[in-house]
């Protein structure tokens, strides 16, 4: 399952800036206009509401991985999340769950 895990990684951060690079390109590099994107209607709004939602639920899993098992790497995921998505961030903590050797909890 690391595989499988290291390869949504691996997709998970490149699929999605395929498309943030493709509009950044032909909207300019400027965050305001795309986020006012994300609300042009309820479809995205709910959309980026559940992002969120489950970006603060991933930041959170990773904190206490982190202060409580003293596993300092699973800060990673913060990082990944809200630089890059969800797709990428929640992969790689089941990927750095799922290291051998590592007591799953």
């Amino acid at each position: 399952m690391r595989y499988v895990y290291l390869l949504l990684v691996i997709v998970g951060a490149i699929l999605p800036w395929t498309y943030f690079y493709a509009w950044f390109a032909e909207n300019g590099w400027s965050l305001g206009p795309m986020i006012d994107a994300w609300y042009v209607n309820d479809a995205t709004t709910a959309l980026v509401y559940d992002l969120t939602i489950a970006a603060v639920a991933l930041t959170i899993w990773a904190l206490v991985e982190a202060f409580t098992k003293k596993d300092w790497v699973f800060l990673l995921v913060i990082p990944a999340t809200y630089g890059i998505g969800v797709s990428c961030g929640l992969p790689l903590a089941l990927f750095l769950k799922a290291r051998p050797g590592r007591a799953a909890a």
